[in-house]
Protein backbone atom coordinates (compact mmCIF):
# COMPACT_ATOMS: atom_id res chain seq x y z
CA UNK A 1 0.00 0.00 0.00
CA UNK A 2 1.39 3.56 -0.40
CA UNK A 3 -0.11 7.03 1.18
CA UNK A 4 -2.89 9.60 -1.19
CA UNK A 5 0.69 10.86 -2.73
CA UNK A 6 2.09 7.21 -3.79
CA UNK A 7 4.95 7.07 -0.88
CA UNK A 8 5.46 4.75 1.42
CA UNK A 9 3.32 5.16 4.61
CA UNK A 10 5.18 5.89 7.85
CA UNK A 11 5.94 4.23 10.54
CA UNK A 12 2.47 5.17 12.54
CA UNK A 13 0.53 4.41 9.15
CA UNK A 14 2.13 0.67 8.72
CA UNK A 15 1.23 0.10 12.33
CA UNK A 16 -2.27 1.74 11.96
CA UNK A 17 -2.93 -0.46 9.11
CA UNK A 18 -1.53 -3.59 11.16
CA UNK A 19 -4.02 -3.22 13.87
CA UNK A 20 -7.19 -3.23 11.46
CA UNK A 21 -5.98 -6.75 10.33
CA UNK A 22 -5.43 -7.29 14.49
CA UNK A 23 -8.51 -5.92 15.99
CA UNK A 24 -5.98 -4.20 18.20
CA UNK A 25 -7.74 -2.44 21.31
CA UNK A 26 -11.35 -3.90 20.88
CA UNK A 27 -12.60 -3.76 24.44
CA UNK A 28 -16.47 -5.24 23.42
CA UNK A 29 -17.94 -2.24 25.18
CA UNK A 30 -21.10 -0.95 23.18
CA UNK A 31 -23.13 2.10 24.07
CA UNK A 32 -22.63 5.41 25.67
CA UNK A 33 -23.12 4.89 29.68
CA UNK A 34 -25.21 7.83 31.34
CA UNK A 35 -22.76 10.34 32.48
CA UNK A 36 -19.93 8.45 30.71
CA UNK A 37 -17.70 11.09 29.19
CA UNK A 38 -14.59 8.76 27.83
CA UNK A 39 -15.52 6.00 25.54
CA UNK A 40 -14.25 2.06 25.45
CA UNK A 41 -10.87 1.54 25.37
CA UNK A 42 -9.65 5.40 25.22
CA UNK A 43 -7.27 6.54 28.31
CA UNK A 44 -6.90 10.50 28.63
CA UNK A 45 -4.42 12.94 27.53
CA UNK A 46 -3.31 16.72 28.18
CA UNK A 47 -1.18 17.27 24.79
CA UNK A 48 -2.26 17.02 22.17
CA UNK A 49 -0.60 14.25 19.77
CA UNK A 50 0.20 14.84 16.18
CA UNK A 51 -0.95 11.85 13.70
CA UNK A 52 -0.71 12.50 9.89
CA UNK A 53 0.45 10.28 6.78
CA UNK A 54 3.91 11.83 6.66
CA UNK A 55 2.93 14.99 5.07
CA UNK A 56 2.10 18.37 6.45
CA UNK A 57 1.14 20.75 3.66
CA UNK A 58 2.50 24.44 4.24
CA UNK A 59 -0.73 26.84 2.67
CA UNK A 60 -0.89 30.34 3.48
CA UNK A 61 -3.61 31.76 4.77
CA UNK A 62 -4.24 34.24 1.50
CA UNK A 63 -3.68 31.09 -1.05
CA UNK A 64 -5.67 28.78 0.86
CA UNK A 65 -9.24 27.78 -0.96
CA UNK A 66 -11.76 25.76 -0.33
CA UNK A 67 -13.79 24.12 -3.09
CA UNK A 68 -17.35 22.78 -2.52
CA UNK A 69 -18.87 20.54 -4.74
CA UNK A 70 -21.39 17.84 -6.36
CA UNK A 71 -24.84 17.41 -5.07
CA UNK A 72 -25.39 21.36 -4.19
CA UNK A 73 -27.46 24.31 -5.42
CA UNK A 74 -24.89 26.32 -5.23
CA UNK A 75 -21.28 25.14 -5.52
CA UNK A 76 -18.53 27.70 -4.88
CA UNK A 77 -14.94 27.79 -3.96
CA UNK A 78 -14.31 30.38 -1.01
CA UNK A 79 -10.61 31.83 -0.19
CA UNK A 80 -9.82 33.09 3.08
CA UNK A 81 -11.83 36.33 3.04
CA UNK A 82 -15.09 34.66 1.56
CA UNK A 83 -14.58 31.53 4.08
CA UNK A 84 -14.35 34.44 6.52
CA UNK A 85 -17.57 36.69 5.83
CA UNK A 86 -19.81 33.35 6.84
CA UNK A 87 -21.03 33.27 9.83
CA UNK A 88 -17.94 32.41 12.89
CA UNK A 89 -18.76 30.19 15.71
CA UNK A 90 -17.03 29.17 18.96
CA UNK A 91 -17.79 25.28 20.38
CA UNK A 92 -16.13 23.16 22.53
CA UNK A 93 -15.84 19.48 22.38
CA UNK A 94 -13.69 16.18 22.92
CA UNK A 95 -11.23 14.65 20.76
CA UNK A 96 -11.37 11.03 20.49
CA UNK A 97 -8.49 9.50 18.32
CA UNK A 98 -8.76 5.95 17.04
CA UNK A 99 -5.05 5.27 18.63
CA UNK A 100 -6.96 5.09 21.50
CA UNK A 101 -6.23 9.01 23.10
CA UNK A 102 -8.73 11.21 24.10
CA UNK A 103 -8.15 14.99 24.93
CA UNK A 104 -11.14 17.27 26.76
CA UNK A 105 -12.45 20.25 26.19
CA UNK A 106 -11.11 22.18 23.17
CA UNK A 107 -11.85 25.18 22.15
CA UNK A 108 -12.29 25.75 18.86
CA UNK A 109 -13.38 28.76 16.62
CA UNK A 110 -15.20 28.24 12.70
CA UNK A 111 -17.59 28.02 10.48
CA UNK A 112 -20.24 25.86 11.42
CA UNK A 113 -21.10 23.26 9.25
CA UNK A 114 -24.52 24.01 9.45
CA UNK A 115 -23.93 27.30 8.60
CA UNK A 116 -21.96 26.04 5.89
CA UNK A 117 -24.86 23.55 4.34
CA UNK A 118 -27.43 27.26 4.23
CA UNK A 119 -24.61 28.75 2.12
CA UNK A 120 -23.97 25.82 -0.15
CA UNK A 121 -27.72 24.08 -0.21
CA UNK A 122 -27.71 20.31 -0.95
CA UNK A 123 -29.39 19.09 -3.20
CA UNK A 124 -32.95 16.97 -2.32
CA UNK A 125 -30.78 13.51 -3.29
CA UNK A 126 -27.45 14.55 -1.29
CA UNK A 127 -26.60 11.80 0.63
CA UNK A 128 -22.77 12.05 1.68
CA UNK A 129 -19.77 13.92 1.45
CA UNK A 130 -16.29 13.24 0.92
CA UNK A 131 -13.79 15.28 2.07
CA UNK A 132 -10.23 16.11 0.45
CA UNK A 133 -7.34 17.61 2.20
CA UNK A 134 -3.83 19.28 0.63
CA UNK A 135 -2.41 16.39 1.73
CA UNK A 136 -4.70 14.17 -0.79
CA UNK A 137 -5.89 12.26 2.40
CA UNK A 138 -9.72 11.65 2.11
CA UNK A 139 -12.48 10.66 4.47
CA UNK A 140 -16.39 10.21 3.95
CA UNK A 141 -19.06 11.21 6.29
CA UNK A 142 -23.12 10.80 5.93
CA UNK A 143 -25.04 13.96 5.28
CA UNK A 144 -26.12 13.19 8.79
CA UNK A 145 -23.43 12.93 10.69
CA UNK A 146 -21.62 15.99 8.82
CA UNK A 147 -24.24 18.54 9.80
CA UNK A 148 -23.88 17.22 13.56
CA UNK A 149 -24.69 20.48 15.60
CA UNK A 150 -20.58 20.24 17.04
CA UNK A 151 -19.75 20.19 13.52
CA UNK A 152 -17.02 22.68 12.53
CA UNK A 153 -14.50 23.92 9.86
CA UNK A 154 -12.01 25.00 12.35
CA UNK A 155 -9.69 28.12 11.47
CA UNK A 156 -8.55 28.31 15.25
CA UNK A 157 -8.15 26.46 18.40
CA UNK A 158 -7.30 27.79 22.28
CA UNK A 159 -7.90 31.29 20.52
CA UNK A 160 -4.44 30.68 18.50
CA UNK A 161 -5.36 30.13 14.41
CA UNK A 162 -4.77 26.49 13.74
CA UNK A 163 -1.08 25.14 13.56
CA UNK A 164 -0.08 23.15 11.10
CA UNK A 165 0.50 20.06 12.29
CA UNK A 166 -2.87 19.81 13.54
CA UNK A 167 -4.13 20.54 9.91
CA UNK A 168 -4.03 24.82 9.62
CA UNK A 169 -5.21 26.72 8.04
CA UNK A 170 -8.65 24.96 8.06
CA UNK A 171 -9.63 21.06 9.17
CA UNK A 172 -12.95 19.53 9.78
CA UNK A 173 -13.67 18.82 13.36
CA UNK A 174 -16.49 16.42 14.00
CA UNK A 175 -16.34 15.21 17.57
CA UNK A 176 -19.08 12.49 17.92
CA UNK A 177 -16.78 10.44 15.46
CA UNK A 178 -13.32 8.97 15.94
CA UNK A 179 -10.82 12.09 14.67
CA UNK A 180 -9.34 10.21 11.33
CA UNK A 181 -12.93 11.54 10.23
CA UNK A 182 -12.14 15.16 11.42
CA UNK A 183 -9.96 15.64 7.89
CA UNK A 184 -7.08 18.37 8.21
CA UNK A 185 -5.62 20.55 5.91
CA UNK A 186 -8.98 20.76 4.22
CA UNK A 187 -9.35 21.33 0.26
CA UNK A 188 -12.39 20.09 -1.03
CA UNK A 189 -16.40 18.63 0.28
CA UNK A 190 -17.87 17.02 -2.28
CA UNK A 191 -21.66 16.32 -1.86
CA UNK A 192 -22.78 12.91 -3.12
CA UNK A 193 -25.44 11.05 -3.62
CA UNK A 194 -23.95 7.76 -2.15
CA UNK A 195 -21.53 7.21 0.20
CA UNK A 196 -17.88 6.50 -0.83
CA UNK A 197 -15.02 5.41 1.33
CA UNK A 198 -12.28 7.33 1.94
CA UNK A 199 -8.32 6.20 2.42
CA UNK A 200 -8.35 5.07 6.01
CA UNK A 201 -12.45 3.37 5.15
CA UNK A 202 -10.79 1.31 2.30
CA UNK A 203 -7.59 0.35 4.30
CA UNK A 204 -9.55 -1.80 7.10
CA UNK A 205 -11.33 1.18 9.02
CA UNK A 206 -15.13 1.57 9.83
CA UNK A 207 -16.70 3.18 7.50
CA UNK A 208 -18.40 5.70 10.27
CA UNK A 209 -16.53 5.61 13.25
CA UNK A 210 -18.39 5.99 16.72
CA UNK A 211 -16.01 5.76 19.84
CA UNK A 212 -19.16 4.33 21.65
CA UNK A 213 -19.54 1.73 19.60
CA UNK A 214 -15.71 0.44 19.19
CA UNK A 215 -16.66 1.03 15.47
CA UNK A 216 -12.80 1.29 14.88
CA UNK A 217 -12.34 -1.19 12.32
CA UNK A 218 -14.20 -2.32 9.09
Amino acid sequence: MTTPDGDEPNKLTKSKLRWADEGKFLTGGSRKPTGERLPPGQHLVRDWPVLDLGLQPDIAREKWTLEITGSVERPAILDWRSFGALPQSGKRSDIHCVTTWSRYDNDWNGVATRDLLDHVQPTADAAAVLLHGYDKYTTNLTLHDFASPDGLLAHSWSGQPLSRDHGGPVRLVIPHLYFWKSAKWLRAIQFLTAEELGFWELNGYHRRGDPWAEERYS
